[in-house]
């Protein structure tokens, strides 16, 4: 089983990344083969779902090999990152069917509730399945200390009922 985590900002000096590796480490931990999909490898600066540029061909490679997916994402002024959504754009049928689990990051205490609720909407567009569970990556500031170690174990039952989730979703 593979389960690439995408990591969903290109932002210089993002708190997001400590929780993207947080989450292919829990995946791997479930058993499940794992990657982080760094949205910075695919910019390209424009909508083009076209599936020709190198960076949509890399990532409907990647599409195509997972069973499921994870997006790790902060939430800026409400909202998901621009360079996300151009990410996403790049592919399209090879995301039917598949079933997706959404992390919120902020440093607020809510941990991206809003980003978590908007990205859901536009997965379902792509008519991929969205699965109920999220983890919340509150605070993200305190959260994780300066090696990029967690601080709060009770982050790992959370990543596992969540992964477990989207786990029983597979076809």
């Amino acid at each position: 089983m593979f389960i690439p985590v995408i990591l969903g900002t290109a932002r210089e000096g993002r708190r997001s990344e400590n929780p993207a590796k947080y989450m292919v480490e829990e995946v791997k931990s479930f058993g499940a083969e794992s990657e982080l999909v760094d949205v910075r490898d695919y910019l390209i600066g424009r909508t083009d779902a076209s599936g020709e540029t190198p960076q949509a061909k890399k990532f409907i490679e990647i599409l195509k090999r997972s069973d499921a997916l994870i997006i790790v994402v902060p939430e800026y002024n409400h909202g998901y990152p621009g360079e996300l959504k151009i990410m996403l754009d790049m592919a399209y049928n090879e995301y039917a069917g598949k079933p997706i689990g959404i992390c919120g990051v902020s440093v607020g205490p809510f941990g991206g509730m809003r980003v978590v609720e908007q990205l859901r909407q536009v997965v379902i567009e792509y008519s991929m399945i969205p699965i109920r569970e999220a983890v919340y990556f509150g605070n993200v500031g305190k959260l994780f200390d300066d090696s990029g170690t967690i601080t709060d174990a009770s982050y790992h039952e959370r990543a596992q009922k969540f992964i477990a989730n989207l786990k029983s979703s597979l076809k």
